[in-house]
């Protein structure tokens, strides 16, 4: 994962152990001081946020324990590895794209990061400049051409 990917998990993981796990406590002592805890709807909603807040928590431990730190910044050269951010014009539209390949759990395609296991970085890493790319998407295949590598 890039460093920045990885920052992200850690105040993921100081927020939901520091903010979200006293709240919850809190919640549910709320909740038990309404009394019949059988029929209490409070208890029963805070428990279940307890164990999704519990549940991420142990995931996101994980996930940091595992991760492979990448500074992208030292990367160089013109071939597509993890970290490149690719810019890519579409051949069918003629409308250009800019992707980051990152790691799965900082994937996001909204802000043009996509994830080192999707289809169209599959289809990029070892490309290089001018090279042509065919991706099977779910609409279809699409063609495109790498016009710029960076690592930033």
């Amino acid at each position: 994962m890039t460093a920045g990917g990885h920052e992200a998990l850690v105040a993921e993981l100081k927020m939901r152990q520091q903010v979200e796990r006293p709240r919850i406590i809190q919640a549910i002592s709320e909740a038990r001081a309404h009394g019949d805890l059988s029929e209490n709807a409070e208890y029963h909603s805070a428990k279940e946020q307890q164990s999704l807040n519990e549940g991420r928590i142990a995931e996101l431990e994980d996930k940091l324990g595992r991760a492979e730190i990448i500074d992208v910044a030292k990367l160089t050269g013109t071939k597509i590895k993890f970290g490149a951010t690719v810019t890519l014009i579409d051949e069918d539209t003629e409308e250009e794209k800019k992707y980051q390949i990152v790691g799965d759990m900082e994937a996001d395609v909204k802000k043009g990061r996509i994830s080192i296991s999707s289809p169209i970085a599959r289809a990029l890493i070892g490309k290089d400049i001018g090279d042509t790319v065919e991706v099977m998407a779910p609409g279809g295949a699409r063609s495109y051409e790498i016009t710029a590598v960076r690592f930033v």
